[in-house]
């Protein structure tokens, strides 16, 4: 039997999806964290999964290999007590294809954006077709429940997060998983804390590429410069072209104004409709990739096409949260500018007139709070109709340029309540608020939903 393991940071849905991934194999497995949050605390219970908070390098167990998350950094006592011990540790991308992904077919979501949502609905179109993948993604999918599955068959979907693994290997988790499907979304500048500048990114991209088997293959989007130059580096893989173009591989019509029906194309004719839930072009183009990387698993596309109007979607992706007399609350986990205009536009098509679109952001992304994205980030705001922006201590960007484009748009505050009751005082009836953040927002969105519920004076 593989040997039990310690996870330090098991808290993460990285780690706590290996953890979980781990327990089902029939590894031993402990671990702590700094603090644990919904949604990785519950299945961490729900697995049976020992985990204690706080960093005490007393708590090191002897017999088992620790695990060591990118949250953790040398100068950290319990991370200095493992080296100093001579214990035996890892990185959890190593691990994971060393324990679990070895000699399964790999099929891997790589991308700046939709990484989530894209690997989401391949593992759903899998499962409908009766292939019982295991599956670990960065959030959680409606239509399973977990982040993370071993699965029963040899298809195993993962998102390939271009982070770096650990301290002690700096480059990007997806080098170690060595897929046999792969999926290229996009790519854009982002990560600023580990990336000097896009063409940094390229490389660790073009290396996922140097992985990929002769007789697999890349899904890659069409409309993306980077990529083009990534491919540009060398390929040895088929690819499969997938964009709105008619001439790709794989392409998508709109149907409506919000995308929420779209045709799919191949070869440039015709497979067949989807119709959903889901609103925007990003959606679109997450929906072809998911279907091009599901048919090369033998998942047929009219198959395909057909099933994935079943696809209900992932938690805090457009999840909404509530709806207060008229007034609907939306969370997204948007973070980048891009992911940010196109969430944003998606929801202007899909919101019913003369309802409004209100924005509430926090800059919480080392990226962001960097300001590499202080230029852009006004355009990328520019279809709400007003933006509450959380202005913490310690923002490390002049908010200039965007109180420039935004004008008398932008409000800004120190604290979520007070931003909840700006909120609170704006929002009307057939009105959308949308959240904005990859991380729990001080619980902003129950907060709104509570107050609302008491100026409209509506039960829960």
């Amino acid at each position: 039997m593989t040997a039990p393991i310690h996870i330090l940071g098991i808290g993460g849905t990285f780690m706590g999806g290996l953890a979980q991934l781990a327990a089902a194999a029939g590894v031993p497995v402990s671990g702590v964290d700094e603090a644990l949050y919904a949604p990785m605390d519950g299945q961490l219970r729900q697995a049976g999964i020992a985990y204690r908070e706080g960093y005490d390098p007393v708590d090191l167990p002897g017999d088992a290999q620790i695990v060591i998350g990118n949250v953790m950094r040398r100068g950290l006592p319990v991370v200095e007590v493992v080296l100093d011990r001579g214990l035996a540790y890892t990185s959890g991308p190593q691990w994971l294809a060393e324990h679990i992904l070895h000699g399964r077919w790999v099929l891997a979501v790589a991308g700046t954006h939709g990484k989530t949502t894209t690997a989401s609905m391949l593992a759903f179109l899998l499962e409908a077709a009766g292939l019982a993948p295991g599956f670990l993604i960065g959030g959680v999918p409606r239509d399973f429940g977990v982040s993370a599955r071993l699965g029963t068959g040899p298809f195993f979907v993962i998102e390939a997060d271009e982070y770096d693994c650990a301290f002690f290997d700096k480059r990007a988790k997806f080098v170690h998983y060595r897929p046999r499907t792969l999926v290229l979304n996009n790519l854009e500048y982002d990560h600023a804390d580990i990336y000097p500048d896009l063409a940094a990114i390229e490389r660790q991209f073009h290396h996922l590429l140097r992985t990929v088997p002769g007789h697999g293959q890349i899904l890659v989007n069409a409309e993306s410069p980077a990529l083009g130059r990534v491919l540009g580096q060398g390929c040895w893989t088929p690819t499969v072209a997938f964009g709105t173009d008619p001439v790709a591989d794989l392409s998508a019509r709109a149907l409506n104004v919000d995308a929420s029906r779209f045709e799919v194309c191949a070869a440039g004719q015709p497979v067949g409709e989807v119709a959903w839930a889901h609103s925007g072009t990003h959606n679109m183009s997450n929906a072809l990739a998911a279907l091009g990387a599901a048919r090369h698993a033998g998942v047929p596309l009219a198959y395909g096409v057909a099933a994935l109007g079943g696809f209900t979607g992932v938690r805090r992706r457009q999840e909404v949260r509530g709806e207060v007399c008229g007034i609907r609350v939306i969370d997204d986990f948007a973070h980048h500018p891009t992911a940010i205009r196109l969430t944003l536009e998606g929801l202007r098509a899909a919101i019913p007139p003369p309802g409004r679109l209100w924005a509430a952001v926090e800059p919480r992304s080392n990226t962001m709070r960097m300001g590499v994205h202080a230029d852009t980030l006004g355009d990328a705001l520019a279809a709400a109709d007003g933006v509450f922006l959380l202005q913490p201590a310690g923002l490390d960007w002049s908010l200039d340029r965007l109180i420039r484009d935004l004008g008398a748009r932008l409000q800004r505050a120190p604290a979520v309540a007070t931003l909840v009751d700006a909120l609170t005082e704006t929002a009307q009836p057939g009105d959308w608020v949308v959240v904005m953040s990859n991380g729990a927002f001080d619980g902003i969105h129950e907060a709104l939903l509570t107050r609302l519920r008491e100026k409209w004076h509506e039960v829960a």
